[in-house]
């Protein structure tokens, strides 16, 4: 569905931003759109591209904050039990927060009111109903198996699941606001505020005398999940009234649940496979050893901000045109890879330059992480190559080959992990991942060649654009 370029801005972005921030919009649409491509999806990716640049620097400086007040003890448990819960919230959507963005822009387009309507209820019920029940399974598992568990990890896990609903129910919240393009509402709670909020309440819990450990930070950061999950919600809520009139609910949950189950196995997949290394790392080696893993691949987020900005833009597009014009899906697609490439490799360029002093900003002894960066940044740079090539197989319907690719990239990640890591430490941990995103990016080339006809690969990019 398209809007007016008139209302986008005031749709994306809070009334008084919206103004200041509309000629720097339209002097970008005109650079990276053709005219009929400009529009939400266009706006939604600069915008989302923007919150990333800051969020980036946010989460950065932030991680090197807790790093220095916790120390690389407290602050590996720390990063090992949040990586765990934002990879559980992320699952507990079983697939929602992704089927959402191809079912509310097809229900409003097709003036399918009443479903929309459901969706919109039934996905929120349902997503906070499963990831309170992996919660309570969690923390119920963690406390009977405590006498097989570290000591020090017991408490900050059983913590850490008390936040897993809220992380859940933003993700699908996040899911809700990418479809209607609201990318302000989508993307600032997790990854503007949040982070801020963790910080600043992890300052005046030190000043209060609290312990500068695991505990306070996990405490901390419970706190402000559930504050800035019910701001968004609040938000949504609010911006949904004013867009859908109240009416009948109509509930299709055995269509829902047969999309939504595929991309669940896909995000799944690739959240473990994105996080994978990390949690090897602190199966095989010390918190100590997690803190300096952690703290080089936080400095890569600066180049998977890019990645991950266009792909925000990039997939209520995509599902937009599997109903349209395939000649302008396979253009955009290309398009999108062109996007992603060159900033990655550019900010892959800047990481490797700066890195060194970077990682000594976490504290001592976290530099000896800059090696890594090389092999790290090699598998980085090959996934920008085909751009967000899950996403188009995931909004064409082809979620399920997509799936396949992730389990195998996954399995080859842990194999070599297992095989690895023991023997090399964490230069076989960096290697394993950087392989694995290889594998990722090529099978994902091939998956979306065979299945769509589109060739996601920055040497076959920026294809003529249909007029």
């Amino acid at each position: 569905m398209r809007f007016s370029t008139a209302t986008t801005a005031e749709r994306l972005l809070p009334e008084r931003l919206a103004m200041r921030a509309r000629p720097l919009l339209d002097r970008i649409d005109a650079v990276l759109f053709s005219p009929d491509e400009r529009g939400e999806a266009g706006r939604m990716s600069v915008i989302a591209f923007a919150i990333r640049i800051v969020s980036a620097v946010i989460a950065f400086a932030s991680q090197v904050m807790l790093a220095r007040w916790m120390g690389s003890f407290e602050y590996g448990i720390f990063v090992l039990v949040w990586m765990t819960m934002v990879i559980g919230g992320n699952v507990a959507c079983l697939g929602f927060h992704t089927s959402v963005i191809r079912f509310i822009p097809e229900y409003r387009e097709k003036g399918m009111l009443a479903e929309l309507r459901g969706v919109l209820v039934a996905s929120r019920i349902f997503v906070f109903l499963a990831s309170s029940a992996f919660a309570a399974i969690g923390a119920l598992g963690v406390v009977l198996l405590s006498g097989s568990i570290e000591s020090y990890y017991v408490v900050p896990f059983v913590l850490g699941f008390v936040c897993l609903p809220m992380i859940a129910l933003s993700d699908l919240l996040q899911g809700v606001s990418r479809a209607n393009s609201w990318a302000v509402l989508a993307l600032s709670p997790t990854y503007l505020v949040r982070p801020v909020l963790i910080l600043v309440l992890m300052g005046v819990a030190l000043a209060l005398g609290h312990g500068a450990d695991a505990r306070t930070a996990l405490i901390v950061a419970i706190a402000a999940t559930y504050l800035t999950t019910i701001w968004q919600y609040a938000g949504i809520a609010r911006r949904t009234r004013q867009t859908l009139a109240a009416g009948p609910r109509t509930l299709n949950v055995r269509a829902w649940v047969a999309v939504s189950l595929p991309i669940f196995l896909v995000e799944s997949f690739f959240f473990l496979l994105t996080n994978a290394d990390v949690l090897m790392v602190g199966f095989f080696m010390e918190p100590e050893d997690v803190a300096v893993y952690f703290a080089t691949v936080k400095t890569l987020a600066l180049v998977h901000f890019v990645y991950f900005a266009v792909k925000t833009g990039a997939a209520q597009r995509y599902a937009a045109y599997t109903h349209g014009d395939t000649a302008k899906l396979a253009a955009f697609a290309r398009d999108t890879v062109s996007w992603t490439f060159w900033p990655s490799l550019l900010m892959a360029i800047v990481v490797l330059a700066l890195g060194e002093v970077m990682l000594k900003l976490f504290g001592p002894g976290f530099d000896v992480g800059y090696p890594l960066l090389f092999p790290l940044v090699v598998g980085v740079v090959a996934r920008a190559s085909v751009g967000p090539a899950e996403s188009l197989l995931t909004m064409t319907g082809n979620q399920n080959a997509c799936a396949v690719v992730y389990a195998v990239t996954l399995v080859l990640n842990i194999a070599l992990s297992v095989a690895l890591i023991p023997a090399f430490g964490l230069w076989g941990a960096a290697i394993a991942t950087a392989a694995a995103m290889i594998f990722e990016a090529a099978a994902l080339t091939f998956t979306a060649w065979r299945r769509l006809g589109i060739v996601m690969t920055i040497f076959h990019a920026g294809g003529s654009r249909p007029r």
